[in-house]
C-alpha cells in the first residue's frame, strides 16, 4: 500500500507532465466499524451487562438520537442488528418502542433450531442428545449441598402437578416437560443450563405441539402418562437423598421409553421456538 507525498508538476517545451512522489504504508491495522455497529455494541453491552433488564422499553428514538449523535438510519439500523441478534422487539404504533429481551436459553435453543432445521435434523437426533445430558443434570442436582430447599420442593410440586392433570394429554403433557426444564435449570451449572435448556426448549415445543393436536387421547393411555410420572418420583427420591449415580441411572431409563411418543419421528422445526425477540415488529401496530 503506497501513499502519495506530493505531485511534482513540469513545464517543458508547452509540455506537462505530472510526477507522483510516494512512499510505501502498511495497511491499517484498526477496522472502522460503522456508526450502526457501535451503537449496537453500546447497547448488546449494556443488555449483557444487566443495565438494561428484560422487557425494559428503550429510551424513545430522539432521545438515543441526541446520546449517540448519529443519523435516523444509522440509529435504526443499530436496532435492526440487535432485533435480528434476539436482544430486542422494535414495536410500531402508539404503543411503539424497542422491548429489550435478555439472552436466555430459548435464545440459543431458536438458533440451534435454524442450523438442526436446516439441516432437516430429525427429533430423534435432539433426543439422543438429550439422553446425554438430562441424565447428567439429574445427577448435578442430586450433587447441590442446598438441594433440599432449592431443588427437591421445586421437583416435587411439579410431580404434584403432573399427578393432578395426568387425565387431559395436553396438560399431562406440559406439567412432564416442566418437571424435565426444571432438572436442567436448578442444576446448578450455568453452562449446562445454557446447552441443555436449548435441548429441552427445542424437545419440550415440539411435544407440546403434537400433544395439542392430537384428537385421540387414548394415543397415550393414562396407565403408560402414571408409569411415566412413577419414574419421576424415583428420579426425584434419589435426588433428594444425594444419590447422584443412581439420579443418573434413572433418569437415562426413564429417557429411553418416554421420548418414544408417536410425533417423535418428525424433523426439528424453528418457528416452533422463536423466541420472544424475534417476533415481528408487526404484531403491535396500529
Amino acid at each position: 500500500m503506497t501513499q502519495i507525498i506530493w505531485i511534482q508538476r513540469l513545464y517543458r517545451r508547452g509540455e506537462r507532465r505530472s510526477i507522483w512522489h510516494t512512499r510505501p504504508v502498511a495497511a491499517p491495522t484498526v477496522r472502522f466499524r460503522r456508526l450502526a455497529e457501535q451503537v449496537a455494541d453500546e447497547l448488546r453491552r449494556r443488555i449483557l451487562a444487566g443495565q438494561l433488564t428484560d422487557d425494559q422499553v428503550l429510551p424513545k428514538e430522539d432521545e438515543l438520537l441526541v446520546e449517540f449523535a448519529i443519523s435516523k438510519p444509522s440509529l435504526r439500523e443499530a436496532m435492526r442488528i440487535l432485533e435480528a441478534e434476539g436482544l430486542l422487539t422494535v414495536r410500531r404504533g402508539k404503543r411503539g418502542g424497542a422491548v429489550i429481551h435478555r439472552p436466555s436459553p430459548a435464545n440459543v435453543a431458536y438458533t440451534m433450531g435454524l442450523v438442526l432445521g436446516s439441516q432437516q435434523v430429525s427429533l430423534a437426533d435432539v433426543g439422543t442428545a438429550l439422553l446425554q445430558v438430562e441424565p447428567a443434570c439429574a445427577a448435578l442436582c442430586a450433587e447441590r449441598p442446598d438441594r433440599k430447599s432449592t431443588v427437591v420442593p421445586i421437583l416435587r410440586q411439579m410431580h404434584e402437578e403432573s399427578i393432578a392433570s395426568v387425565d387431559d394429554l395436553p396438560q399431562a403433557t406440559s406439567a412432564s416437560r416442566r418437571y424435565h426444564e426444571a432438572l436442567v435449570t436448578h442444576c446448578g451449572n450455568a453452562t449446562m443450563l445454557v446447552m441443555a435448556g436449548a435441548l429441552e426448549t427445542l424437545w419440550s415445543a415440539h411435544e407440546q405441539s403434537w400433544s395439542t393436536q392430537v384428537t385421540d387421547h387414548s394415543t397415550v393411555p393414562v396407565s403408560e402418562r402414571r408409569a411415566v410420572l412413577e419414574d419421576h418420583r424415583q428420579v426425584i427420591d434419589a435426588i433428594d437423598v444425594g444419590d447422584a449415580q443412581r439420579a443418573r441411572d434413572l433418569a437415562a431409563a426413564h429417557l429411553v421409553h418416554a421420548q418414544r411418543y408417536p410425533g417423535w419421528s418428525g424433523v426439528v422445526d424453528p418457528a416452533m421456538i422463536r423466541p420472544g425477540g424475534s417476533r415481528t415488529s408487526r404484531d403491535n401496530e396500529d
